[in-house]
């Protein structure tokens, strides 16, 4: 790294998930682009982490010139990317739990207390139910499960 961080003892090469405050906003500050890709690389692998927070820290009191609007889309790159990750792995959850009941869209909505329409868009992932509404689909198909379990012949 070309940067030399002031009020910090690091060793700039260590993994930016390391640096504090001090080093992050140098490196913004007075960095150059390998030091930013650094940044955004830490920041698309965690885009509520620490680093993504510190460079928003930063950006509340302090506008950088040029990098702002690149590090800012790199936060909301990530963030948007990672929602769209976590959305398809509740619907492919909700998906799983309707086929593992044996219960039609219709009578499994019912008896998780939503209506077929809504269970269809959490389905698909258009809209993401609530964690209870999650927990109460699993605790059926448990017991639906265990009812099985119970009924068959050992």
């Amino acid at each position: 790294m070309a940067v030399q961080f002031r009020n910090v003892d690091l060793d700039p090469t260590s993994p930016v998930e390391s640096w504090p405050f001090e080093a992050i906003a140098t490196a913004i500050e007075r960095g150059t682009v390998s030091d930013w890709a650094r940044l955004a690389t830490a920041i698309t692998a965690e885009p509520w982490g620490q680093v993504a927070r510190q460079v928003e820290e930063l950006f509340g009191y302090s506008r950088p010139w040029g990098v702002t609007p690149l590090l800012e889309r790199a936060i909301a790159r990530a963030r948007a990317q990672a929602d769209g990750i976590e959305r398809a792995s509740v619907a492919e959850t909700v998906r799983d739990l309707v086929a593992r009941s044996g219960l039609s869209m219709g009578e499994f909505a019912s008896r998780v207390g939503t209506s077929r329409p809504r269970l269809s868009t959490y389905r698909t992932g258009s809209v993401v139910p609530s964690a209870t509404l999650v927990v109460r689909m699993a605790n059926l198909v448990e017991r639906i499960e265990s009812a099985d379990r119970s009924r068959s012949p050992a």
